[in-house]
């Protein structure tokens, strides 16, 4: 599958990207949406959002926020169901990093779902939790990465 990474600059392409998160979080993982939702949902100088999209449609997004010690937080990492296991959601991350090290920034963290922990490993990342923490019900933990 080709696919193409975009860094986010209108609010189409935002609205696209909730869309994804709404599908895959509010739907799917039934995350409340007061939770899902928040301040960092704009486009602006603090958060850079990324959308992929195969074949012309949108099929994954995430977001960056700047961090402590030079570091980006991967936040809001979706991907749209019909798209996983098939590379896209590598695409989408390698992205964000790249974007990351444009932006100057020297480390990734993010709080990964447990679940998906060992797709994190794969591409990297360090567990720094010590246990599982919970954020929105579904049991998390931190990891890192030096970019």
């Amino acid at each position: 599958m080709a696919a193409v990474i975009i860094h986010v600059e209108n609010d189409i392409q935002l609205k696209e990207c909730l869309e994804i998160r709404k599908e895959v979080f509010v739907i799917e993982q039934k995350v409340p949406v007061d939770l899902e939702i928040d301040e960092y949902d704009v486009i602006g100088d603090q958060v850079h959002h990324v959308l992929v999209e195969v074949g012309g449609e949108p099929a994954a997004t995430g977001r960056l926020i700047y961090y402590v010690d030079n570091a980006a937080k991967m936040q809001r990492i979706a991907v749209r169901k019909e798209y996983r296991s098939h590379g896209i959601g590598s695409v989408l991350l390698l992205g964000m990093e790249a974007l990351a090290r444009e932006l100057g920034l020297t480390k990734s963290v993010l709080d990964a779902q447990c679940q998906a922990e060992a797709f994190y490993t794969k591409l990297g990342y360090e567990t720094i939790s010590t246990e599982p923490f919970d954020d929105a019900g579904i049991p998390h933990v931190r990891m890192t990465k030096s970019l």
